[in-house]
């Protein structure tokens, strides 16, 4: 037989451990999760400053924060450029030439139709984002041509606009080869700036490239 002192030891006992389980269980994962989707939507209105858009949030494999955005496209670089072109064609030995040159406005950046997505666990943050794209270019106005007549193989209007289109598809190539490495420094850098304040540490994943950092900072999660 116990003893009423046993029995109230033993029913203390009790209470104490229900309580205990029920902070363990119920009320800590309750304020992990608040202080996480909290922490997220301060980071989302970071991203939101930043970049104009709010890519998915993930806190512990949940989906904290839907991706969305009030625009189609993302610029990250945007670089004007000279460029120089020579067009030439031949008929019968006889060669016509054209140089054209002018200004270009190259825009870089990201299609947000695309998945983007950052999750963080465990004072990490995963993000992933598309490769970046030129997504425009734009002829300016200081547009020059200079022509070399053959023979009589002469420039005329026609030449002129094969001129033309080579010259710009060329532009295209060089503002694609040049400035995507640009858009992918910009993100990064930009993407570092806005976690360190929530996590320790970040694997980037921006198209076929990874850059793993450690951010040395304290994170909310």
């Amino acid at each position: 037989m116990f003893s009423n002192r046993k029995i109230i030891l033993v029913t203390v006992l009790l209470i104490v451990l229900c309580i205990a389980a029920y902070v363990l269980l119920v009320i800590i994962p309750r304020r992990v999760a608040e202080q996480g989707y909290e922490g997220a939507r301060q980071l989302s209105h970071d991203l939101e400053k930043a970049l104009q858009f709010t890519p998915e949030i993930k806190v512990n494999n949940t989906i904290v924060i839907q991706q969305r955005t009030t625009i189609l496209e993302l610029a990250t670089v945007s670089q004007k450029f000279h460029h120089r072109y020579n067009w030439s064609n031949t008929r019968l030995y006889s060669t016509k030439k054209i140089e054209v040159s002018g200004t270009f406005d190259a825009k870089v950046g990201f299609d947000l139709q695309e998945k983007m997505t950052i999750a963080i666990q465990d004072g990490k943050a995963i993000v992933t984002f598309p490769e970046p794209k030129l997504l425009s270019i734009e002829l300016m106005g200081d547009l020059e041509f200079k022509d070399e007549n053959g023979v009589w193989n002469w420039v005329n209007e026609d030449d002129r606009s094969s001129a033309i289109n080579a010259f710009t598809q060329d532009a295209r190539r060089f503002a694609a080869q040049t400035f995507l490495t640009d858009a992918h420094t910009h993100l990064e850098e930009t993407l570092i700036e806005i976690l360190k304040p929530y996590v320790d540490s970040a694997e980037i994943h921006i198209g076929a490239v990874t850059i793993n950092r450690e951010l040395k900072s304290e994170g909310q999660y």
